[in-house]
């Protein structure tokens, strides 16, 4: 197969300003009663970015994209979205959005090619442009052979990618993904992280959200990490991972009996020490130097295991708990 250019008239491609920022949000809140679901919390995304908010359910991701896509207003602070303010300039805002949202609101009555044509035709956009548009956004989605079936004879992740390609109907300068990937199993995750990364060579500006460590470190040029409506950090993954973690983590198990009560013979192996349910960890720059430290005590786990340091580790050092609590 071969790659067409899907947005063919994205003017900040090749634009010498590409850095200016398409969003910016400065003390961003919303409020629901006395919850504050988003509290207060700054960015920038520069124009043909990847921007993950990455956080727990209940984080305050979803109310922030919500706020982004013009369709729930701020009580308080700024935000802008390609120089607009989407409060009072919402239908021009939504214009230049393609959004994904969490669950699939596919027409299911339609066939997966008219869920296309009759997407674009809400933005008023002609037949005489849809049509080859379609077939475009089809093979993108490697979904030409699917044109004509119904959308719930679709596996989970042909309707993923189905979304994707309805998002992209009016060639969208930003596309917001709310948790796109959940749900799939690994091979459809990889074929839709592959289409993510072929539409941000086409200098679209992505912005997701995701509870999946992996997903962001992959997709994600740069994140916030959000906790109950508030920024805990910022940066690319591989920056997160160097100021908040070590290289390595030392994952032992020795039953949920001793989990519990290991703690104070292992004091002074590696840098950190983090005591969880089924395991504990050991934050250390050589991780293979202190099991060897954990054998020469006479200690003996059930099981140990020497891995890199991932973005859950830095989740659980700025919160104390999993990205899925």
């Amino acid at each position: 197969m071969h790659n067409k250019a899907i947005v063919s008239s994205n003017p900040l491609a090749d634009h010498p300003a590409k850095q200016q920022a398409v969003i910016a949000a400065k003390d961003l809140r919303k409020t629901y009663g006395d919850v504050a679901a988003v509290d207060g919390i700054s960015f920038s995304v520069p124009a043909g970015e990847s921007f993950g908010l990455l956080g727990p359910n209940g984080a305050g991701k979803s109310t922030t994209m919500k706020m982004i896509g013009a369709v729930t207003q701020r009580t308080s602070g700024e935000l802008s979205i390609m120089g607009l303010d989407p409060d009072s300039h919402g239908p021009e805002v939504r214009a230049h959005l393609g959004v994904v949202p969490q669950q699939d609101n596919l027409d299911e009555e339609l066939k997966v090619r008219d869920n296309l044509l009759v997407y674009g035709r809400y933005f008023g956009l002609p037949m005489s442009y849809l049509r080859p548009k379609a077939d475009e956004l089809l093979e993108f989605a490697q979904l030409t052979d699917k044109a004509k079936s119904k959308v719930d004879a679709l596996s989970g992740g042909m309707k993923r990618r189905l979304t994707i390609a309805r998002s992209l109907i009016n060639e969208p300068r930003i596309l917001l993904l709310d948790e796109p990937t959940t749900g799939l199993d690994p091979q459809a995750r990889h074929i839709l992280w592959d289409r993510l990364f072929r539409l941000k060579e086409q200098g679209v500006t992505l912005i997701l959200t995701t509870h999946y460590m992996d997903e962001a470190e992959q997709l994600c040029d740069r994140l916030i990490v959000v906790d109950k409506g508030r920024i805990m950090a910022e940066g690319s993954p591989a920056q997160l991972i160097r100021e908040h973690s070590t290289r390595e983590v030392l994952e032992l198990r020795f039953g949920s009996e001793r989990n519990g009560t290991i703690g104070a013979e292992l004091q002074g192996i590696g840098e950190r020490l983090e005591l969880l349910p089924d395991r504990v960890l050991i934050y250390a720059h050589d991780g293979e130097a202190a099991l060897e430290e954990v054998s020469s005590r006479g200690l003996r786990p059930l099981t140990s295991l020497v891995r890199r340091s991932s973005l859950e580790d830095v989740f659980l050092r700025l919160t104390g708990r999993s990205l899925v609590d």
